[in-house]
């Protein structure tokens, strides 16, 4: 007996094993079959079918495919073993899920850190440019919103509210496969002061070359970046190689862009009464001479819409993706290309290009791996340099025709600006982008790792803003000595190497996990600012040699440098029990040598109570862990140099030598800035997790506020760069809910919900009323409030607006009378997202929606002079005037009172998409056609155009549609 049983129970070596693997009946291809513990593998051919000679007895085969979980099947007896795909593979149980968490990955279970994560599903299914506009209402506790409607524009995105009293010190750290990414805008004043934002380097990215984005939100997760975390971390990891027969893909695209919510202007008729009656009420009745609108100079019975003329056009999409993956567990790859371009709503031949490569390479054997990943972007940006939404919205609806009888500009006898002219002046950009990342790991031990990162990054952009003559009335004989053009230039590159060295173990009941590592970067930015002017002709604009006169502006060159030593330890006990602590020293040139260096770290702990006795075989309750976290976090996102006395050369140089003036103070004192961060949360599953939930409380406290602190004139100097004794608090609650509510062969529903509520208000400010920012910030209060004046209702007697007079001296003065605090910050927020598959056809419908208030759009100029007004505001309006004064003062009060305060709430349709995979006989062929569509339709209450958009005066975000196909072979 003793004999018997240390043979092998099944002899099976040099057995032949064959099959057939399918996903709802239709045969796969390219799924990878392999045996255990052996490099000997096959893949399925064009009609799912395999076979494979064993190596080994007890064998048990592997099913690899990049849609679906890996499948696992003993061969026991067998000979012929059939696998079957459906749906309810696609998508792995919560308790499987690897999530990404910078240093080292974990499962999503036993993480200790609040982490959130989106995929490339998620991410290929929104018709975008820009990889952040994929998280918009997808996750809890990140807030973001667009800053332009144009081609390239960016986003600013806030993870569990702001931190800084400095608005541009909110950004995350950015991790693009493993390597920081400097989000620090590119752009200028000079060439993009005519723009809502800076351009940014992260629309550099490619959507399409993403595999996942993770957010890390609280100190447990974010704290192994140390300085960098204070704000939260982004990690984007680009797609791997795929394992498999060679797949090509090719996904080409087209598809039309609208503005989402023009404003409901005044016709004519309206606007023409509207003007009559402030010169009434004004007592004149005889028009001025330079009020073409209304004394007969301009038609008084023309209309036009101009914001259809000048914002209203079509933009037009096209993009065309390919793909080539494959290889084995040993070796595989992935090689993508994207070809994007895209045309604007405005008149006139203006259009972006963006060009991308990715590559990555992956080859493993039982001790050493090597991964490389390399993008490349080329980004060509033709836009106007000045936005003609302001006067599509403000200009009188009967001016001139933009073009006389003879096609040419139509300058209406000298009567007005024609808007088409600012046209000539154009907004150029060319952006040329490289990421390379390359990781190699060696096991030393079966339990010990060592691994190192090495990152280059090179990012080369050019800004022209170019001013022709030929944007100029004709009349006034400018030529091209008067053309002038503003350039800006930003070479960016960085290296970085962090060595790493892992241990893991397991013994019994415990499981052991221990990480240090280190950190060396270095990042060189230079500046060029270069005006030119005085043209031989404008043909020559782009040849800025040619100009008579160039003057430069700036030009500097600055090198940032960074170090840290890192470490991790990990324990689990009973698989239920977690302890995570990190620790993180970290210095930064961007402090004196005195406070150069600082300490950061963080603990999370888990409990996995369902796998407690008492409840581990519950009927309904199939996971439950609560975890927590506090740790400390830092920033010196600050700019370089910032610690040092700075001069710059004068613009007028003395006895013909040019000079040095100074422009910023030594103060060597200054380090810092902190977030302490405090997190609870609970998460569970029900029903074998076709019901999960997790909710979370956080607290988040900066102190030592990196600003600019006023100094007074007589210095010579507005301020210097110090630290603020104040501190900032976030705190609020984030719930998500997942279901799964229908699974079946033919059918899959599942729904994504989050909902977050963020608080923000100031701490504490010793001596504020003594600072500067006494009339700027209230203790108590959220630092994105503004101050307004009470509007109390309209006087009964002159029908003009009254303000409560809180100082009582008679007078209502901005700074004692501007009292009342409205918080801007969205109340709450989050998003709703569904997943419904029939057979071969699939829908995916994503709702956004806030609650918030903010300003109406208000026009500068009052109601009666010669600014187009909305046909219906929402709120009281007093007496049209062309002149009053008391009006004038009146209205302007108005627009800094509470009265301008309005619901700004909505629910948006964001995304959906409609796909359908063509069943063919030929199952080698995959064809897929979709439907697209991003910012259908909005619901709110809002009067003053798209509620999500912050900017009134520029183009929003637009409504697109866009269809395509989809061929895998």
């Amino acid at each position: 007996m003793g004999l018997v049983c240390a043979t092998p129970l099944l002899a099976q070596t040099g057995k032949t094993v064959t099959g057939t693997v399918k996903e709802l009946q239709v045969p796969l291809v390219g799924v990878m079959v392999k045996e255990e513990g052996t490099d000997n593998s096959t893949f399925t051919d064009s009609n799912g079918n395999y076979s494979l000679t064993l190596q080994q007895d007890n064998a048990k085969l592997i099913f690899e495919q990049l849609d679906f979980p890996i499948r696992e099947e003993e061969v026991l007896n067998r000979s012929v073993i059939n696998v079957s795909f459906t749906k309810e593979d696609d998508g792995i149980q919560l308790k499987d899920v690897v999530i990404n968490a910078g240093y080292y990955a974990v499962k999503d279970k036993e993480r200790t850190g609040s982490i959130a994560r989106v995929t490339a599903k998620e991410i290929e299914n929104q018709p975008v440019d820009n990889f952040l506009a994929t998280l918009q209402g997808r996750m809890a506790g990140v807030e973001i919103t667009q800053e332009s409607g144009g081609s390239g524009g960016g986003f600013q995105i806030k993870i569990r509210g702001q931190n800084s009293l400095r608005p541009d010190a909110n950004q995350p750290l950015f991790i693009i496969d493993g390597i920081p990414y400097s989000s620090d805008p590119i752009g200028g004043t000079s060439t993009s002061g005519n723009r809502p934002s800076f351009t940014s380097p992260l629309s550099t990215i490619n959507p399409a070359d993403i595999e996942s984005i993770e957010v890390l939100k609280d100190a447990d997760a974010t704290a192994i970046y140390g300085s960098r975390g204070a704000n939260g971390v982004v990690l984007v990891t680009t797609k791997q190689g795929k394992i498999g027969a060679t797949q090509v893909s090719i996904r080409t695209s087209m598809g039309l862009g609208k503005i989402t919510r023009p404003l409901k202007l005044m016709n004519t008729e309206q606007y023409l009464d509207m003007r009559r009656q402030a010169y009434a009420y004004d007592g004149i009745s005889t028009y001025p001479t330079n009020a073409y609108d209304i004394n007969g100079t301009w038609d008084t019975t023309r209309s036009t819409d101009w914001q259809k003329e000048l914002i209203g056009g079509t933009a037009e999409y096209n993009t065309i993706q390919t793909s080539i993956s494959g290889g084995n567990t040993a070796f595989n790859y992935t090689v993508n290309g994207t070809h994007h371009e895209e045309t604007t709503v405005y008149p006139g031949e203006f259009k972006y290009l963006k060009n991308a490569v990715h590559l990555a390479l992956n080859y493993k054997d039982k001790k050493f791996n090597f991964l490389f990943t390399g993008n490349y972007s080329n980004q060509n940006n033709n836009q106007p340099s000045t936005d003609l939404t302001t006067v599509a919205r403000e200009l009188a609806p009967n001016a001139p025709a933009l073009y006389d009888e003879n096609g040419q500009l139509n300058w209406a006898n000298n009567t007005w600006t024609n808007p088409l002219a600012s046209l000539e002046s154009k907004f150029l950009s060319k952006i040329d982008n490289l990421t390379a990342n390359m990781m190699l790991s060696y096991a030393i031990l079966p339990e010990l790792t060592f691994k190192t990162n090495l990152g280059f990054t090179q990012l080369h952009s050019r800004e022209l803003r170019t001013f022709p003559s030929t944007m100029y009335n004709p009349s006034s004989g400018q030529g091209s000595e008067s053309s002038s053009v503003e350039s800006n230039q930003t070479n960016r590159s960085s290296w970085i190497i962090e060595p790493q060295l892992s241990w893991d173990k397991k013994w019994n009941q415990h499981r052991f996990s221990f990480l240090i590592g280190a950190t060396f970067q270095d990042q060189t930015t230079d500046r060029l600012y270069l005006t030119a002017a005085d043209f031989p002709s404008n043909e020559m604009l782009l040849s800025l040699s040619t100009a008579a006169l160039q003057l430069i502006g700036l030009d500097e060159k600055t090198n940032y440098r960074y170090q840290a030593f890192y470490g991790r330890l990990n324990y689990t006990l009973q698989d239920k029990y977690i302890l995570n602590v990190t620790a993180r020293r970290d210095g930064s040139s961007r402090f004196s040598p005195q406070n150069r260096y600082s300490n950061f770290g963080a603990i999370g702990v888990a409990w996995l109570f369902t796998k407690e006795n008492f409840i581990k075989n519950n009927r309904w309750l199939s996971f439950g862990k609560l975890r927590g976290s506090y740790g400390i976090t830092g920033s010196d996102n600050i700019g370089d140099y910032q610690y040092l006395d700075n001069y710059q050369t004068t613009s007028n140089p003395y006895n013909g030598t040019v000079g040095l003036s100074p422009i910023r103070l030594y103060n060597p004192n200054y380090h810092w800035e902190t977030n302490r961060k405090l997190e609870i949360a609970l998460e569970l599953g029900f029903l074998h997790d076709r019901l999960n939930f997790s909710m979370a409380y956080y607290q988040n406290r900066s102190g030592n506020q990196l600003v600019g602190i006023a100094l007074p004139t007589t210095t010579g100097f507005s301020s210097f760069s110090g630290n603020l004794p104040a501190t900032v608090e976030n705190k609020g609650w984030e719930f998500t809910l997942g279901s799964k509510n229908i699974t079946t062969n033919n059918w899959k529903w599942t729904t994504e919900v989050n909902l977050s509520f963020n608080r923000n208000k100031l701490l504490s400010y010793p001596d504020l009323e003594s600072s500067a920012y006494a009339n700027t910030y209230v203790i108590g209060r959220s630092i994105n409030s503004i101050k307004l004046y009470q509007y109390t209702g309209i006087n009964p007697t002159n029908n003009q607006y009254e303000f409560y007079d809180y100082d009582g001296d008679g007078k209502i003065t901005s700074l004692k009378d501007r009292a009342v605090l409205v918080d801007l910050n969205p109340s709450y927020y989050g998003g709703i997202a569904n997943q419904i598959r029939y057979k071969q056809l699939s829908f995916d419908i994503l709702f956004q929606f806030v609650k918030q208030e903010r300003q109406l759009y208000l026009p500068t100029a009052i109601a009666g002079t010669m600014t187009n007004q909305l046909v219906d505001y929402g709120i009281p309006m007093q007496p049209y005037s062309t002149k009053n004064s008391q009006i004038a003062a009146n209205y302007n009060l108005m627009r800094s009172s509470t009265l301008s305060i309005v619901d700004a709430s909505y629910i948006r349709l964001k995304n959906i998409s409609i796909t359908y995979d063509i069943p063919l006989k030929d199952h080698f062929l995959k064809p897929q056609i979709f439907l697209q569509g991003q910012n259908l339709f909005t619901v709110t209450p809002y009067k003053g155009g798209d509620p999500e958009f912050k900017y009134n005066r520029f183009l929003p975000p637009l409504r697109t549609i866009v269809m395509g196909m989809k061929l895998n072979f």
